[in-house]
């Protein structure tokens, strides 16, 4: 149960962070980190167990009518993701609790952050479609209030929303083609359906579900034409840029890529649309950060360019693109967290992101420095930093593909090269800036999470051997669907791999140095519209089109609404009448007594005088002559039960119409005769539909008569022999309650309105 406990521990605690951070204070950061702490030390004593091929798994009942288990599974790929989660949690708690120390709304923050952090270990850990995808939603609200979480702020705001409408429309696309899976594989566990790859790829649905699923993981891992809502994001707190936006929920797309890949990779499709379009964001994203000069939008836009990175190479699917994507995937979390939260430090000390208006902060800043360094080293594949051996991997990777890749891979890579130095190198070195505060070490709460993760890159870089064997390995053999080792190493020989990795470096460093002309050479171009501006304009369109519809259709006009209803009715009930069941007039003999016949022809006399009288006291009358006759129709076929409650009803009905309508004005003058013929054509064809229906209906049959039944068991069962009377009191006891409920409620307004009186009017 250990897995179902570190998934739900968060949903559990979050209730309580605010008080307890009204008890602790800043310090709470700290409290509350114990929670992803103990996670990540129980993640890591699983490696072992799944690095030998024992996943560990737990299935609980929830709703098995629907398919839905709360079944979890960790295997090599989750337990990767789950570490990420859990790791970068641990500190981002810490960092929160410094640099949102003395905010009124900190607890509220935490506890969102807890509710964010188990949605993400859920869609980690599920393994089953269903409630992945419910985990898969919840990441999409909590990351709406987190990113909105300076809600007074029109920019956060707006940036909330359309994190949420993107990644939320993407959902709901996202849970056809996952129900479609689970139709075609016949199962809803994605672990047992590991096994029907090929099944799945000959399958009629493969594509409708391919793309379906593609736009689920392309809108929340920000792919192109979905990136724009990234960058817009960064108005959240910088520890909501560092833990959402760099190290895990965009994270979220490319993983289930990643998890799908040995049952719907391996097609030409695949490899096109997700090759494509993750080659199409890398180069998108590398070419936008170039223009930019905010730290965040810097570190967002290369955030992008990785990610893009990581869908092509899971879209090339060859082992050596899968096991530098994985490489890349762990190394991209640790230096691009720590740049995140290093951007919060020089924000938080110095008042400004702004990377013009910084420099020659290391005095000030020493332990943030050479955290960045650190992060910054790796992020740039600088050897012996952990990014180095990625870049190398992804390099060799290209250099088996299509030589528009790898050089979409290289121009990538010099841009990453270049905002490396940029965040890292360029804030703390040359002439100092001038800045809005003065500038000073941040606590320790702050600088001890970058710190650590640059510190992490430079140890797994070099001694990479054991985190390839014990978790990226297995973590490959989740990803291929079979049996992998990876073997990591630091030095590999002078191949064309490093040859292109330090031709990056000094590309890189000479786009660095030529920084300035650069950036006002790209100032001056301007794109007049985008996916950006597409999306501003689809959300205006929608907007004025809800207005219109809604001054059209919400007139507040009763009799506007009962057209539009019935006319409805008429055309969805009728046209489907027509072409599957078609209109079938009974068989039934004509034997009609002439008393019945006097009473049809009453009904239908009484029904004409009441639509045509302009005396409101005489439809009145007419409707309850209608009415009467009705209940002589039951009394003749032997009904008194029902025709005593038809004269009832009837009976209170012209009650409550004449006193009703004694009030109302004469609306006989407020409609036209254009109006009345279009009200009596729609009457006619509800009531022709009506009539069809029933006609229709007496010609059905789906189940015996159970007249037999109540004659036979009236005695035994209920003991009376009054076979009516048994119906009503003990076959349908209930039945008979409702109706005596609505005769109590219809006589209780009927003594209401016999009480009301008109009050005079005032004289003043």
């Amino acid at each position: 149960m250990g897995l179902l406990v570190i998934v739900l521990a968060g949903l559990v605690l979050a209730p309580a962070a605010a008080a307890l951070t009204r008890r602790l204070g800043a310090a709470a950061g700290w409290a509350l980190a114990a929670l992803p702490a103990a996670i990540t030390l129980y993640s890591l004593s699983l490696i072992p167990g799944v690095a030998a091929g024992r996943p560990v798994m737990v299935t609980a009942a929830w709703a098995p009518q629907l398919g839905l288990n709360l079944s979890f599974r960790a295997d090599g790929l989750s337990l990767l993701f789950t570490l990420l989660i859990s790791g970068m949690g641990t500190l981002v708690f810490i960092y929160a609790g410094s640099y949102l120390k003395g905010h009124p709304q900190l607890g509220r923050f935490f506890g969102w952050l807890l509710v964010f952090m188990a949605a993400m270990l859920g869609v980690a850990l599920a393994d089953n479609m269903l409630l992945l995808f419910i985990f898969w939603e919840l990441t999409s609200l909590s990351s709406f209030m987190l990113i909105g979480f300076n809600h007074q702020q029109a920019a956060a705001r707006n940036a909330a929303q359309q994190a949420l409408l993107v990644t939320g429309g993407g959902g709901l696309a996202l849970l056809g083609g996952l129900l479609l899976l689970g139709q075609a594989g016949g199962t809803l566990e994605l672990s047992a359906l590991t096994a029907q790859g090929a099944a799945l790829r000959a399958h009629p649905l493969y594509l409708a579900l391919l793309l379906l699923v593609l736009a689920g993981a392309f809108t929340k891992s920000a792919q192109f034409p979905f990136h724009f809502w990234l960058p817009n994001a960064m108005e959240a707190p910088t520890p909501v840029s560092a833990y959402l936006h760099s190290a895990t929920m965009v994270k979220v797309g490319v993983y289930l890529l990643a998890r799908l890949s040995p049952t719907l990779g391996g097609t030409a499709a695949w490899l096109y649309l997700v090759g494509g379009a993750g080659a199409l964001t890398m180069i998108v994203g590398a070419l936008l950060a170039l223009r930019q000069t905010d730290l965040k939008r810097l570190l967002a836009y290369t955030t992008l360019s990785a990610l893009g990175m990581l869908t092509m190479l899971i879209g090339l699917g060859t082992r050596a693109a899968l096991s530098a994507a994985l490489v890349l995937f762990l190394a991209h979390g640790l230096y691009k967290g720590a740049l995140f939260l290093v951007a919060g430090i020089l924000d938080h000390e110095t008042g400004t992101r702004e990377v013009t208006r910084l420099g020659g902060l290391f005095r000030a800043l020493p332990r943030t420095g050479v955290a960045a360094a650190l992060a910054a080293g790796s992020m740039a594949g600088l050897p012996p930093l952990f990014g180095f051996i990625a870049k190398e991997l992804t390099y060799e990777a290209g250099l088996h593909a299509n030589g528009w890749l790898l050089a979409a891979t290289v121009t990538a890579s010099l841009v990453f090269v270049f905002v490396a130095l940029v965040v890292g190198l360029g804030p703390f070195w040359g002439a100092a800036g001038q800045t809005p505060k003065t500038p000073h070490e941040a606590p320790a709460a702050m600088w001890l999470g970058p710190a650590l993760l640059g510190a992490l890159s430079l140890l797994v870089g070099l001694v990479p051997g054991p985190v390839g064997a014990y978790l990226l390995g297995p973590a490959l053999a989740a990803v291929q669907g079979e049996a992998a080792t990876l073997k990591l190493a630091l030095w590999h020989g002078v191949n064309p791999a490093f040859l292109l990795s330090l031709g990056t470096l000094a590309g890189g460093a000479a786009l660095f140095a030529a920084r300035r002309p650069l950036r006002l050479a790209l100032a001056r171009v301007q794109w007049p519209w985008g996916p950006d501006w597409l999306y501003e304009q689809a959300l205006t369109g929608l907007t004025t089109g809800a207005t219109a519809l809604t001054r059209r259709l919400q007139s507040g006009y009763l009799r506007y609404y009962l057209l539009i209803i019935l006319t409805a009715l008429v055309g969805l009930v009728g046209a489907t009448l027509v072409a599957r069941a078609g209109l079938q007039w009974p068989a039934l003999p004509f034997d009609a007594r002439f008393y019945e016949i006097g009473l049809a022809v009453v009904i239908l006399a009484a029904a004409l005088q009441a639509i045509t009288t302009r005396s409101r006291l005489g439809a009145v009358a007419a409707l309850g002559a209608a009415g009467y006759c009705v209940a002589l129709i039951f009394l003749l076929f032997g009904a008194p039960d029902l025709a005593l409650t038809q004269l009832l009803i009837e009976s209170l009905t012209v009650i409550l119409f004449v006193l009703a309508f004694y009030h109302l004005p004469n609306f006989a003058q407020l409609s036209s005769r254009r109006s009345r013929l279009r009200d009596a054509g729609i009457a006619l064809l509800v009531g022709s539909l009506m009539t069809a229906l029933v006609l229709s209906a007496v010609t059905v049959s789906l189940y015996p008569s159970i007249a037999d039944y109540f004659v036979t068991q009236s005695l035994p069962l209920a003991h009376g022999r009054n076979i009516v009377n048994v119906i009503l009191v003990d076959f349908r006891g209930l039945d008979t309650l409702g109706e005596i409920t609505v005769l109590s409620i219809a006589a209780a307004g009927v003594v209401a309105l016999l009480k009301l009186r008109r009050q005079p009017d005032d004289q003043g």
